[in-house]
C-alpha cells in the first residue's frame, strides 16, 4: 500500500464517521423529508431503494466536497459521467494527476425480520475494465489508474410503509411533522 493510499484511506475513514450527523436526526430519522417545489410544497419520498440511493449520494456530495478541500490535498472531485459508470465519484489530485481513488455508492436496507441481516448490495456490472485494467468502457479513468478503491456502504431501515403516504403534498411548515422513509 503506497503511502498516499495509506492517508488517503486513514483521512476518509475518519470522514465517513461525521456523515452520520450529517444525513440523520438524533433519534436516527433520516433528514431528507422529500421533494419541495417552488410553491414551498414538500412531496414525500418513496422508499424505493434507486430513490432513497440516488438522494442520499446528493445529500452527502456537499460534505464530500469539503472533505475533497479541507484535506490539504487539492482534490478535484469528479462525478462519473454516466449512470453506468465506475466508479460513482473519483478523487483527483490537482498537482498530480496521476493520483487517483475511486469511491464507489452502496446502499441497501436492514432485513425487517432478521434485523442482522442486509437486503444485500449490487455490485454493479465488472465490465471489460474489470478484467482489462487500461479498458476506458464503463469508467470514468482505467481501472489500473487509480491507487486505490474503496465502498461507501450505507446500510439503513426503512420506515414503516403504514406511516408514508407518497400520494399526500405537504406545507412546508409540516416539516418536522413528515415520516422519514429511512433510518438508523
Amino acid at each position: 500500500m503506497t503511502s498516499e493510499k495509506t492517508i488517503f484511506a486513514t483521512k476518509l475513514e475518519s470522514f465517513v464517521k461525521i456523515l452520520k450527523d450529517h444525513i440523520s436526526t438524533e433519534d436516527g430519522q433520516w433528514t431528507v423529508k422529500g421533494f419541495i417545489d417552488i410553491f414551498k410544497n414538500i412531496y414525500t419520498l418513496s422508499s424505493d431503494t434507486k430513490i432513497v440511493s440516488k438522494i442520499l449520494e446528493l445529500h452527502l456530495f456537499p460534505k464530500i466536497l469539503k472533505f475533497a478541500q479541507e484535506n490539504g490535498y487539492g482534490y478535484k472531485v469528479v462525478l462519473a459521467e454516466h449512470q453506468n459508470y465506475y466508479p460513482d465519484i473519483s478523487f483527483v489530485k490537482a498537482i498530480d494527476e496521476t493520483v487517483r481513488f475511486a469511491i464507489d455508492f452502496k446502499t441497501t436496507y436492514r432485513n425487517p425480520k432478521k434485523p442482522h441481516l442486509c437486503n444485500g448490495f449490487t455490485l454493479g456490472s465488472h465490465g471489460e475494465y474489470f478484467e482489462n485494467r487500461t479498458s476506458t468502457k464503463n469508467i470514468q479513468f482505467p481501472y489500473g489508474s487509480y491507487l486505490g478503491h474503496f465502498c461507501l456502504g450505507i446500510i439503513y431501515d426503512r420506515a414503516n410503509g403504514a406511516t408514508i403516504d407518497e400520494t399526500k403534498s405537504h406545507s412546508i411548515d409540516e416539516l418536522q411533522a413528515i415520516a422519514s422513509v429511512a433510518k438508523n
